[in-house]
C-alpha cells in the first residue's frame, strides 16, 4: 500500500482579501483541510524586467499531495496575479492525527 503524501501550499496574494478568499474557496471546495493567513509581508522581485518592492499577503494551504495539481488549477483562477506563486512543500512527518484530519477534511 503507497503511503498518503501532504504538502503544504505556499501562495502569495495581493492582498489580506485575496488570501481570504483564495483560503476560504479552496478549504469549502475540500481542496485544502485549512488555509492560515500571513496579514502582511514585503516583496522584493523582478517581473517582466522591472523591479518590484511590494506588500502582499501569505497564503499556507495543508492538503494532500494528490490534490496539488486541482488546487493549483483553482487558484489560478481565483487569483489576480497573471503568474501566481502557487509553491508545494512536501510534508515529511507528522502526527499521525492531524494527518488523518487532513485526509477526513479534503476530497
Amino acid at each position: 500500500m503507497k503511503k498518503e503524501s501532504y504538502v503544504m501550499v505556499i501562495i502569495a496574494a495581493s492582498t489580506q482579501e485575496e488570501a481570504e478568499k483564495i483560503g476560504m474557496t479552496l478549504v469549502k471546495e475540500k481542496l485544502a483541510a485549512s488555509a492560515n493567513i500571513i496579514p502582511l509581508i514585503k516583496s522584493f522581485f523582478f517581473w517582466k524586467g522591472k523591479f518590484h518592492n511590494i506588500l502582499e499577503s501569505i497564503v499556507l494551504l495543508n492538503t494532500r499531495g494528490d490534490l496539488f495539481e486541482k488546487l493549483k488549477e483553482r487558484v489560478h483562477e481565483l487569483h489576480s496575479y497573471e503568474l501566481p506563486e502557487v509553491i508545494a512543500l512536501p510534508v515529511l512527518a507528522g502526527s499521525p492525527e492531524f494527518l488523518d484530519w487532513i485526509k477526513e477534511n479534503t476530497q
